[in-house]
């Protein structure tokens, strides 16, 4: 299958993009700059483009501050939103012009607005954009993604809660600058979240476009994580005597629930794969950064 995907240099991006050559499908990337390798097209989100000819879109890109998500819009909210909605909008019609109806949307859990503490979020709970602009911004794109099933799109949106992993020759982990903090004796704050290991989403991303009928909904989460737990693992990897932060207030999490994707076959890795990668992770953090690494983390 003949797969065009955006975002393929982010942290999440490069999962998909080397989750999907690995399984023999031929790659296009849109994007500023090339990826490992794959075939690639020039272009930056909110740009016109003219698409060539494939069997599926995947949409990973999203424009934001380097480093966030929530608070990514920074001091353009307009320019934000326009990029990210309008141009999604965009991409989205130029893909359905060239007959790329098949269209997976990477969104987020923020898209659940702000859920009551301790709720299970469910796909058919009703919609609530909540108030941050990325929520709000994932949102609309789900709903007009949504709207082009009546022009003959095949939508689907992908609601992904914190990734974790090393990116496939991509940049630094996103718990490298957590783990060198607290290595060095810094305070860090409680916090616990849900998470989902990149290869994991790869594999959800990738079961969307092998599965002939599907919802146009599915949630991708798999662990409940405390950083207490998670920093008393570095230290039994390390040495460190640096004590973990206190326990975050679990009840106060709201999780999602993936039983939809689980139905269709997905199984994610669990703690099992958190333990496998860890060693890795902890090593990558340690090791001196290059320039371009030095330059990508801030």
């Amino acid at each position: 299958m003949r797969v065009l995907i955006t975002g393929a240099g982010g942290r999440v991006g490069r999962f998909i993009l080397a989750d999907l050559i690995a399984a023999g499908h031929e790659v296009v990337t849109l994007g500023r700059a090339p990826v490992d390798g794959a075939e690639h097209l020039p272009w930056e989100l909110g740009a016109p483009v003219t698409l060539p000819a494939a069997a599926a879109l995947v949409h990973a890109a999203f424009d934001h501050l380097p480093g966030l998500y929530r608070g990514g819009e920074g001091e353009d909210p307009e320019g934000f939103w326009r990029r990210n909605v309008e141009g999604s909008r965009q991409l989205f019609e130029a893909a359905l012009a060239r007959g790329v109806a098949r269209l997976v949307f990477l969104s987020s859990r923020a898209a659940y607005g702000d859920p009551a503490p301790g709720e299970r979020l469910l796909e058919t709970d009703p919609p609530a954009a909540g108030s941050t602009l990325y929520g709000q911004a994932k949102h609309a794109t789900e709903r007009m993604l949504d709207a082009l099933a009546d022009q003959g799109a095949r939508p689907v949106s992908l609601r992904a809660t914190g990734v974790f992993g090393q990116p496939p020759g991509g940049p630094e982990h996103k718990w490298a600058d957590l783990f060198r903090a607290w290595l060095g004796g810094e305070r860090v704050a409680p916090r616990v979240a849900t998470e989902v290991h990149g290869a994991d989403l790869a594999a959800a991303v990738r079961l969307m476009l092998e599965t002939p009928e599907t919802e146009r909904l599915y949630n991708v989460s798999d662990i409940v994580l405390d950083r207490r737990d998670l920093l008393a693992r570095v230290a039994a990897l390390t040495g460190a005597a640096h004590p973990p932060p206190e326990r975050a207030d679990a009840s106060a999490l709201a999780v999602m629930a993936t039983d939809r994707l689980r139905a269709l076959g997905w199984r994610p890795a669990g703690l099992a794969r958190l333990e496998a990668d860890l060693p890795d992770l902890v090593a990558r953090a340690q090791a001196p950064l290059s320039v371009s690494e030095s330059t990508q983390s801030r």
